[in-house]
């Protein structure tokens, strides 16, 4: 599995299946897929959000009555 790293230093790859201790591939496996489980539910959430956002503004938008006019602030430096 070859895998890309990105940092300030530029983008390195890296061949997971040629790192020879056992341990440290299943670990870095391990990492890689929790990663990509991350980025998933990241993705999700934002879906998730962006929805319910949508949906708020169209119910508020049918009630009017619920619209309220934002205070204008005076300011100072004119008044004086």
């Amino acid at each position: 599995m070859i895998v890309t790293i990105n940092n300030d230093e530029g983008e390195t790859l890296f061949d997971i299946a040629k790192v020879k201790d056992e341990q440290q591939q299943n670990e870095a496996r391990i990492i890689v897929q929790k990663t990509g489980t991350l980025s998933v539910v990241i993705e999700a959430l934002d879906f998730a959000s962006r929805t319910h956002r949508a949906n708020l503004e169209k119910l508020l938008d049918s009630c009017p009555e619920a619209k309220v006019k934002p205070k204008v602030k005076k300011d100072k430096t004119s008044e004086s």
